[in-house]
């Protein structure tokens, strides 16, 4: 499957990326960063395979719709768990894991 068909995925797969470790780096930096182990932790599984996922698309891999799901499922967790945070950067980070979501359920 080529990629260009996927070009909203992909640029979509990035920003989820690139916001997920963005709050995972400033959730260190807060104050209590123990309060924040669980946004910590999904951030980087969201950031993990949505890069794996944009990867995997660039270099036609067969199995899109299978990793497309996971994603989705671990981008909803992770936006449900930085929605629980007042941070602009979690709510920045939950806006763009239920966008990555939704795009990844279209070709699950």
């Amino acid at each position: 499957m080529s990629h260009q068909q996927h070009t909203e995925l992909l640029n979509t797969l990035h920003e989820c990326m690139e916001a997920c470790n963005h709050c995972y780096d400033a959730c260190l930096k807060e104050d209590d960063v123990k309060m924040m182990a669980s946004c910590i932790r999904t951030d980087r599984e969201c950031a993990d395979i949505c890069g794996y996922l944009e990867s995997a698309i660039t270099r036609g891999t067969p199995y899109v719709a299978e990793l497309a799901s996971v994603c989705a499922k671990i981008c909803e967790d992770c936006a449900a768990e930085c929605e629980k945070h007042d941070h602009d950067h979690c709510q920045q980070c939950a806006k763009a894991c239920r966008k990555c979501a939704e795009e990844c359920k279209k070709v699950a």
